[in-house]
């Protein structure tokens, strides 16, 4: 029986009687046949498919394909489910690469964090993703450890990447601001929005967040009242500077009710630092926390000092996390919308990819402070 070579297979070819080619025309054999002769060559291992490859096995043109997979509204529903069927069952997978050389942008939004591991980031991330995840838009994350270096080698790298754009939840250094600045893609910042920045700003207003954490705090009859920080980044320097503006207002202010540790915050640190103010000012009635995390381990160590919380003393902390509310007591703390500023953030972007009208370079976020059981009840 004669064989004919096809895309790498020995086909067999079957003699039919004469005349039989015109009435078996329809039946699912040749069907299968006339399938077969649009298959690609089967390819190694090592080889991609194509949207060429998915295009002729479906008999239509790659930019419809293409199509179906960006801009899915463009292609009636019967046949995007049909190319789509199809992509799954060849196991086709976009290239990146191949995008970036033929697109603006490699389809990759960076993403740089000073900390993936800080709670306070998991809800930023989260609305990010949330935003992201409908698009043909995918993320990469990168972690700084607050290391301007790093930030600076990162942001180096996504931009050699053609990245449809890059978002920052922190930025330390003026040289990634200068690279920032001559980005081909759309740059968006999670900052204090009062700050000097690249792109556009999406975020709190935290000297003021910090004022009325502070101004809550002496509301409540504290009069000592000290400040636990642990990181140095720009926000963190922010509500330092809102905490000291309401204290030397009231001419209470104390250099040394100041404690902080340049190191990643933790609940650890949190008491390490309470036990040390403690120790230098054991008159000390009241402390604002940068963070929930240090207001919870200063919880804990006044506590163990024998202090009643919020009697004798009063905590405020800094992001609401979920386990504020789970304290007892319960913690003050000030609410940033952590989840909002990551999805707006991300939306951002998009809307730039997309060539969309943006509503200006700085969007502000409100913040809400909320009375819990750390902090007497007011008069």
């Amino acid at each position: 029986m004669p064989l004919r070579h096809h895309g790498g297979r020995n086909v067999k070819l079957v003699e039919r009687p004469p005349g039989s080619e015109t009435a078996s025309r329809g039946s699912p054999c040749r069907q299968w046949e006339e399938a077969a002769e649009r298959m690609p060559p089967r390819r190694a291992r090592s080889e991609r498919v194509t949207l060429l490859d998915v295009a002729n096995v479906l008999g239509i043109s790659a930019i419809t394909v293409s199509r179906a997979l960006r801009e899915p509204e463009k292609v009636s529903e019967p046949l995007r489910m049909k190319i789509l069927c199809q992509v799954e069952q060849m196991g086709y997978v976009p290239d990146l690469a191949a995008r970036a050389l033929a697109s603006r942008h490699n389809g990759i939004i960076g993403v740089l964090a000073p900390a993936l591991t800080n709670h306070a980031y998991l809800a930023i991330m989260n609305g990010i993703e949330e935003r992201v995840r409908d698009t043909d838009l995918r993320i990469q994350y990168a972690n700084t450890n607050h290391d301007p270096d790093e930030e600076y080698r990162q942001v180096k790298l996504f931009l050699s990447q053609h990245p449809a754009g890059i978002l920052l939840t922190g930025l330390q250094d003026q040289r990634v601001s200068d690279l920032l600045a001559l980005a081909p893609c759309a740059v968006v910042q999670i900052v204090d929005v009062n700050l000097t920045f690249s792109g556009i700003a999406v975020g709190i207003n935290h000297r003021e967040a910090a004022v009325a954490a502070t101004r809550h705090l002496l509301a409540c009859g504290y009069r000592r009242v000290g400040l636990i920080g642990g990181s140095r980044d720009l926000r963190a320097q922010r509500r330092h500077e809102g905490y000291a503006l309401v204290m030397r207002e009231a001419g209470l202010y104390d250099p040394g009710l100041v404690m902080s540790e340049h190191r990643q915050t933790s609940v650890q640190l949190g008491c390490d630092l309470m036990k040390r103010l403690l120790e230098v000012a054991p008159d000390v009635d009241g402390v604002f926390c940068q963070n929930d995390d240090l207001a919870l381990g200063a919880l804990f160590e006044a506590r163990r000092a024998g202090l009643r919380v919020p009697e004798d003393f009063g905590i405020c902390g800094y992001n609401d996390l979920e386990f504020a509310l789970c304290a007892e007591p319960r913690l003050t703390t000030i609410r940033v919308p952590r989840f909002e500023m990551g999805y707006r953030a991300a939306d951002l972007i998009i809307r730039a990819v997309n060539d969309e009208c943006l509503p200006g370079r700085v969007v502000q976020l409100p913040f809400d402070l909320i009375q819990r059981g750390s902090t007497r009840s007011l008069a």
